[in-house]
This record gives C-alpha cells, sequence and structure tokens, in this order.
C-alpha cells in the first residue's frame, strides 16, 4: 500500500540506563556485528532519565540518532524502573524480531546474532541466553542462583536456566500476544511466565558476562525481595484466571 513503510528484519533495543558516553563502544560493537551480516536492522536506544540529574545519556543517545537513520532515540522522564524502560523500547521497536540487551559492555554483541540466527533456523518463537562463566562476581551469582531456583519451583515446566540473561529475542507475534505490564526488575520473569501460558517454541544458548567496568551494579540486596514478591504474586494469579 502506498505510504507503507517496510519493517526491518531485526530491531535491537539496546537498555543505556544512565550508560553516558560509555554506551558508545558497545554500540560500534553491536553496528559492526549488524552490518558483517547484512541485515535489516534498526537499533532503539533506551535512555530515559530522572528529571533533576545530571545524566548525559540522553544528549547522547540523540546525537547518536540523529548521526544514523537506522537509530531510534527513546529519552523520557522516567514513569518507572528497568521495566517501564524496556517496555517503551520495545514499544518503538518496529522489527519482525525483537532483541533487547543492556548497554553496558557486560553482554556480547555477537550473541544477538547466534541468538538471530537460532530463532531462524529453528522457528522458534522465544530465543533467551544463559550464562556460563560470569565476570561480575560472586554476589550477582548467588542473587541469580537463588532468583532462578525461586522461579523454577514456582513456575515448573520451563526448565530455564537462566531467566534475567540478556539478551533476549522474540517474534513480532509473540511480543504482541504478551501484552506485558511490568515496570521493574520483574519484566524478564513476566516474558518467561507469558512464554510458558502461551505455549511458545522457547530456546536457550549459553553465554559469556563479562565484567561491569565504571560503575557498580543498579541491582541492589532490595532485588532479592522484590524478586520474592513479584514470583509470588504472578503464581498466585495463574489461580484465578
Amino acid at each position: 500500500m502506498p505510504g507503507t513503510e517496510k519493517r526491518p528484519a531485526y530491531s535491537v533495543v539496546v537498555l543505556c540506563y544512565r550508560a553516558g558516553s560509555g554506551v558508545r563502544p558497545f554500540l560500534r560493537e553491536v553496528i559492526e556485528a549488524l552490518e558483517a551480516e547484512h541485515l535489516d536492522w534498526e537499533l532503539v536506544l533506551v535512555a530515559n532519565y530522572h528529571e533533576g540529574t545530571d545524566d548525559e545519556t540522553p544528549a547522547v543517545a540523540r546525537e547518536l540518532a540523529a548521526s544514523n537513520a537506522r537509530i531510534k532515540a527513546v529519552a523520557n522522564p522516567k514513569q518507572g524502573m528497568m521495566g517501564w524502560d524496556l517496555r517503551s523500547g520495545l514499544a518503538a521497536a518496529t522489527g519482525d524480531v525483537i532483541a533487547f540487551i543492556d548497554g553496558d559492555g557486560q553482554m556480547q554483541a555477537h550473541d544477538l546474532l547466534r541468538a538471530y540466527h537460532v530463532l531462524k533456523t529453528e522457528n522458534c518463537d522465544l530465543v533467551m541466553t544463559y550464562r556460563v562463566a560470569r565476570g561480575d562476581g560472586a554476589y550477582r551469582a548467588a542473587i541469580s542462583r537463588a532468583y532462578n531456583t525461586a522461579f523454577a519451583r514456582l513456575f515448573p515446566g520451563l526448565d530455564l536456566r537462566d531467566v534475567n540473561s540478556k539478551p533476549k529475542l522474540l517474534t513480532r507475534e509473540a511480543y504482541e500476544r504478551m501484552h506485558l505490564t511490568s515496570d521493574d526488575w520483574f519484566i524478564d520473569a513476566e516474558i518467561a511466565i507469558h512464554a510458558r501460558r502461551l505455549g511458545l517454541e522457547i530456546r536457550q544458548i549459553p553465554t559469556e558476562f563479562r565484567a561491569l567496568l565504571g560503575r557498580k551494579s543498579f541491582v541492589k540486596p532490595s532485588a532479592i525481595v522484590e524478586f520474592v514478591k513479584n514470583l509470588a504474586r504472578a503464581r498466585a494469579k495463574e489461580f484465578f484466571e
């Protein structure tokens, strides 16, 4: 139809919260990987911010978007936490396949291609990574083990190794069926729970998680309590639907 724009094959949503100029090397890595595969791609840089802070990330994201027609910037005053940021990025993505990944350099750009090929060749709905090596220390690894154990107990049948690992890839159809609502760190688990309810085809591939350089993790001890409460609430909800 006249005026109808063709969707890119692949949208990559990059969560850039408070990354500042430090996100640039990782984005170069992502773009080089996508260009090497000759994919029709777009990047959605999510740089939402708390008003009144000196966060330079929105300006960096807008500058990068202005320099490349394949890049979009989503940079609005925050109305939620990580889940809200991700939902705002997913809403802006137009590709037939949508990936999301953190922009802090802990995750590897080539995983975006490995996962994309798995999704395409195995005709599945969702591809997830699981971390077989971690450079982020014993504390984060312990939190992750506890969370994955709790998830497996409350939501049996999926056999997911690492609920919060990224990147994750979804077909557009799968994403549009999920109707995500989480505003916080629970959104990764929400995606997995929706996949379980919808009977989606899931694949998992291993990845190596690099050390976080330049800042401390945003995952605080209070996140454990938040995770457990959200898991229990989501499990209870299943009995009333």
